[in-house]
């Protein structure tokens, strides 16, 4: 019923096949759909417009359909001689109507998975900026006393930082980061210099830098404390990863030398082996030439 309710609210205009009892609608569907008048069944649906169908008129021999659409397309429908089995129509239109049920349930799942993790990424960016509010503090000076936390772990501010951001999960650190106001986003930024240059974290560093950047690209432009900051970036990311390069090939070389080790090794063990079931056979012929 919710359905028929909403194919009738959709439906712009109908049109008659002349002499008979056959006609055609047209909406905002994108569809136009031929009807039995006399037992009101669906007959069959033809699809082609991207937009809302505007407009239909049949021909007076009923052969031919034309129909106009908001897509700025107009389309001759012609009547054909293949036979039209309705329990296949309909079995075509359950089909797509389960496949658009199984997508409607599959975006209510994501949309109550979206709501979870709104709240985990809400705590996440409140972590980062508590923290980063402990950093400011202590780059203030403005406290006598050192702050509770940094003397707990035996650490700076820096690093309780980077420990915290390098708590949370890959799959929440984007929309954690989306999270935070720019002055935020100005104080990681230069902590992620700091990092890359001391070398720490530089794979985190670097995605969290590349989305802070795509996000916030025309605000950090245009911050003139963030310029000597950006150049500071260029060389340490470019040093980064070409350490990381280098890592990552001399990684890769070894692996290869382990692997032909490993092939050589296998082989001498299989001779070596062979070798002595030889020995032991022998043996064996000694011991029974004897025993003869």
């Amino acid at each position: 019923p919710a359905r028929a309710r909403e194919a009738v609210v959709s439906t712009q205009s109908t049109g008659f096949v002349p002499k008979t009892h056959m006609f055609f609608s047209i909406g905002k569907d994108k569809a136009v759909k031929q009807w039995d008048g006399d037992n009101f069944q669906h007959i069959q649906t033809l699809t082609g417009h991207k937009a809302e169908v505007l407009g239909l008129d049949v021909s007076g021999d009923g052969e031919f359909l034309v129909t106009s659409s908001h897509d700025k397309s107009v389309r001759l429908w012609e009547r054909t001689d293949e036979p039209l089995v309705l329990e296949d129509e309909r079995e075509t239109a359950r089909e797509k109507e389960y496949e658009e049920t199984l997508v409607e349930e599959k975006e209510e799942d994501q949309v109550e998975t979206t709501g979870r993790r709104t709240m985990e990424t809400l705590k996440a960016a409140e972590r980062i900026m508590e923290a980063l509010q402990i950093w400011r503090e202590e780059q203030s000076g403005e406290e006598e006393q050192r702050n509770v936390i940094l003397t707990s772990l035996d650490c700076t501010g820096s690093a309780y930082v980077l420990h915290i951001v390098s708590k949370i999960r890959p799959s929440e650190m984007e929309e954690a980061l989306l999270v935070l106001p720019f002055h935020y986003v100005v104080d990681l930024v230069k902590l992620i210099a700091e990092w890359l240059a001391e070398g720490l974290h530089i794979e985190l560093c670097m995605r969290s830098l590349v989305f802070l950047l795509k996000v916030h690209h025309n605000p950090v432009v245009a911050h003139k404390p963030l310029v000597v900051v950006m150049e500071q970036l260029i060389e340490s990311c470019e040093a980064s990863l070409n350490g990381v390069r280098d890592i990552i090939g001399f990684n890769l070389a070894a692996m290869k030398l382990i692997q032909l080790d490993l092939q050589e090794n296998s082989t001498q063990l299989f001779t070596d082996l062979s070798g002595k079931v030889k020995s032991v056979k022998k043996k064996k012929r000694a011991v029974l030439k004897t025993l003869s």
